[in-house]
């Protein structure tokens, strides 16, 4: 029998003190967290989302970036869906999501049917992760099944917006480097960024393509110049308007292939997105997603479980909220 030292036997103990703790903190946010407390949670939830997608397929696209930017920043904690107040801009506020980010009021209906039937007990966070599931699945995506657990937080500044949200004009190392600080590969950053293709975008995101790029006061060259034409006539220069907004992809609510395949065809509307093409690594990731559409609904799906897992509040971190919009008083 291999008899151990008392000092080397107390580290052991520490590291599976540790690994054992780790797994604890994991396990709380589970699939099936709401069977004993509140079993009809995904199926109210996923209600809302059919009926406000019914009349409205954009919605899909934003249930599911709101998602994306509520755990990007702070972690999934339903910071995005708090409400300015006189003291501080909130999350939602920001110049990256407002006016653009939309569908608060679908959260609203889910939460005040859920507070009725389960008082208490379902947050904000975890209403948020179920309606991206539902959006993604309704607009053909692969269903997947949510862990929740998730408490929401109180906080929400949109001073925290920089630094967390990729903006458009950034370039392949800068979107490695921002999804490696969350944790991510870079795979599964261009996994996760064919989620644009559902969804729309306002000219101001990618206006300087068209007039003015890099400071030249001309076109990108790398657009397709078919592509850049239609964009310049949705999209005239100097044009403000907020209501105008244009298709992120050829397949404007269909969650397949189509944004890698336009990426190929030079018809990233982003820089963010030509970007893509300018590694070796990432321009074949993109070619072989384009190639493989079921193999990245898969890696998708897996890569959104794992966004949903971001930085969360669980146990007696953060509250449950009554209102998605402010923080219980």
């Amino acid at each position: 029998m291999i008899k151990m030292r008392p000092s080397k036997l107390s580290l052991v103990s520490v590291i599976l003190f540790v690994l054992l703790f780790s797994q604890c903190v994991l396990s709380q946010l589970r699939v099936g967290f709401y069977r004993d407390t509140c079993r009809v949670v995904e199926f109210i939830v996923k209600e809302e989302v059919v009926k406000a997608i019914v009349k409205d397929r954009g919605l899909a696209a934003a249930l599911m970036r709101m998602h994306f930017h509520d755990c990007f920043v702070r972690g999934c904690d339903a910071s995005i869906l708090l409400n300015s107040t006189p003291s501080s801009t909130a999350e939602k506020d920001s110049f990256a999501n407002n006016p653009s980010l939309r569908g608060y009021e679908v959260i609203d209906n889910a939460k005040a049917r859920l507070e009725v039937v389960c008082k208490g007990v379902v947050s904000c966070a975890d209403i948020i992760a179920f309606a991206a599931r539902d959006s993604i699945e309704m607009a053909g995506g692969l269903g997947y099944d949510v862990p929740a657990g998730r408490r929401d937080g109180r906080t929400s500044l949109a001073s925290e917006i920089i630094g967390n949200l990729p903006p458009p004009t950034f370039n392949v190392d800068q979107l490695t480097q921002m999804f490696a600080n969350k944790g991510f590969t870079q795979e599964e950053m261009v996994t996760l960024s064919g989620g644009y293709t559902l969804g729309r975008s306002h000219c101001s995101s990618f206006s300087d393509r068209l007039y003015n790029f890099s400071g030249t006061l001309k076109q990108d060259a790398s657009l397709d110049p078919t592509y850049a034409a239609k964009l310049k006539q949705q999209c005239p220069q100097g044009s403000t308007d907020p209501n105008v907004v244009v298709p992120m992809t050829s397949t404007l609510s269909i969650a397949d292939a189509g944004y890698y395949i336009d990426i190929l065809a030079n018809r990233g509307l982003f820089t963010s997105d030509h970007t893509l093409l300018t590694s070796p690594a990432t321009a074949n990731q993109v070619a072989e997603n384009a190639k493989n559409p079921i193999q990245w609904k898969v890696k998708f799906a897996t890569a959104m479980v794992k966004m949903g897992q971001l930085d969360v509040l669980t146990g007696s971190e953060g509250e449950i909220r009554a209102n998605c919009r402010v923080i219980n008083s």
